[in-house]
């Protein structure tokens, strides 16, 4: 998996998308907004996440006519 600044991801595991800041090597600096609008940041390595695949916008928009 290639990771890079921007991209989002999840924990394997599951919970909220985190936001990546910065790759190095096996680690991965993420930043995400907590409940009550705290922003966290965490290295995590790279075995536990996985990338989110981003919605494409017109997908979206096809939705809401229906």
């Amino acid at each position: 998996m290639e990771l890079k600044a921007g991209d989002i991801v999840m924990l394997k595991s599951g919970g909220q998308p985190l936001t990546v800041a910065e790759v190095k090597a096996d680690e991965v600096l993420c930043l995400w907004m907590g409940m009550e609008g705290d922003l966290f940041r965490e290295t995590l390595p790279l075995a536990v996440l996985v990338q989110v695949e981003e919605e494409d916008e017109d997908d979206e928009d096809e939705d809401d006519d229906e």
